[in-house]
């Protein structure tokens, strides 16, 4: 199955322009805005009010931060180290011609 290719740029724009003018034969028609004109009607500035609701009142978390802090300052038990129960390590054995054949595990 052919790899189906996307249209290029001029394709797009052959189809663009076909597709307008059935349209218009069709007895479409197309309004031509003024340039500068908004499409907007409420004539609003874009960019949001950012401080027109009140201060708020805020949470100090003073009290929690330092009990935090107090409970990672606490040292723990000290527990015994664990113990590995292997000692050894795998060894890898290769052939005459520097291949890996195996892993072999060696005792220390």
């Amino acid at each position: 199955m052919p790899f189906k290719r996307p249209p290029n740029k001029a394709e797009l724009r052959k189809q663009l322009q076909d597709e307008t003018n059935l349209y218009l034969q069709d007895g479409g028609m197309v309004h031509e805005i003024p340039r500068g004109l908004s499409g907007r009607e409420d004539h609003k500035p874009l960019r949001p009010v950012l401080f027109d609701t009140p201060r708020e009142s805020r949470t100090y978390v003073n009290d929690v931060v330092a009990s935090i802090e107090e409970r990672r300052k606490q040292k723990k038990p000290a527990s015994q180290p664990k113990k590995s129960a292997r000692k050894g390590y795998y060894k890898t054995v290769y052939d005459d011609f520097g291949e890996p054949i195996r892993k072999m595990w060696v005792e220390e």
